[in-house]
C-alpha cells in the first residue's frame, strides 16, 4: 500500500509540474484550430469527436493530458508510428495551441452496447475488484468519467474498442507511458477489460 501511495503521489507531482510548464505561454486557439485542421482532422474529425472507433475522441479532453501524450508520442515514450510522425512535426507552441483548442470543443456522448457486460463494468468502474486489489476507476477518473485535470484524462463517452485496446496495451506492455495504469490493467482479464470499456462509453 505504501508503494502504491508513493506511486500515486509521484504521478500527481509529475502531472502538476507538467501542467505548470504547459501553461507558461498563453495558447492561441485560432492557430490551434488551423493547425488541427491541417494535421489531425482526418483521423479525429472536425471537432475532435472521432467517428472511427480505432481513433479516440479527444474533444473536451484536458489540455495538459493532450500535451503530455503528444510529447510522449514525439519522444517515443508512447509508441505509435502514425502519431509519432505527426507529433514530431509539432513544436511545443503547436501542441499547446491544438490541445487548448480541443479542450474547448464539446465532447459528444457515447453509449454502452452490452447490457450484460455493462453491469460488470459498472461494478469495476465504481468499486474496483477488492480481492485482486484493483482500484475503482472512479477514484482517478471521477464517477462520471470527467477525469481530474492535468492528472487523469476524461474517459466519458470514449469509443469502447479504443479504451479496450489501450487497457490491453497497458496490460501486455505495449503501452509503457503510465506505470499506474500498467499495474491496474495487469490484474484484469479480457472480459473485465471489455466490460469496463463498454461502461465507460456510456458515461456522461
Amino acid at each position: 500500500m505504501k508503494f502504491s501511495a508513493s506511486l500515486l503521489c509521484a504521478a500527481a507531482v509529475a502531472a502538476l509540474s507538467f501542467s505548470v510548464q504547459a501553461q507558461t505561454a498563453k495558447p492561441d486557439l485560432a492557430k490551434g484550430a488551423a493547425l488541427y485542421g491541417q494535421v489531425c482532422v482526418a483521423c479525429h474529425a472536425a471537432d475532435g469527436n472521432s467517428t472511427t472507433p480505432e481513433n479516440p475522441k479527444i474533444a473536451g479532453q484536458h489540455p495538459e493530458y493532450l500535451m503530455k501524450q503528444l510529447h510522449e508520442f514525439k519522444s517515443g515514450k508512447r509508441d505509435n508510428a502514425i502519431m509519432k510522425g505527426f507529433a514530431s512535426a509539432l513544436s511545443d507552441d503547436d501542441m499547446r495551441n491544438i490541445s487548448w483548442w480541443l479542450a474547448d470543443q464539446k465532447a459528444k456522448d457515447g453509449a454502452a452496447t452490452d447490457k450484460d457486460l455493462v453491469r460488470l463494468g459498472e461494478r469495476i468502474y465504481r468499486g474496483g475488484i477488492a480481492d485482486r486489489q484493483i482500484a475503482a476507476c472512479a477514484g482517478c477518473h471521477s464517477p462520471n468519467g470527467a477525469g481530474i485535470p492535468a492528472q487523469y484524462p476524461r474517459l466519458a463517452g470514449q469509443h469502447a474498442s479504443y479504451t479496450e485496446a489501450q487497457l490491453k496495451a497497458f496490460r501486455d506492455g505495449a503501452r509503457k507511458n503510465n506505470a499506474q495504469m500498467t499495474g491496474v490493467a495487469a490484474k484484469m482479464n479480457d472480459r473485465e477489460i471489455k466490460a469496463v470499456s463498454d461502461y465507460i462509453a456510456g458515461l456522461r
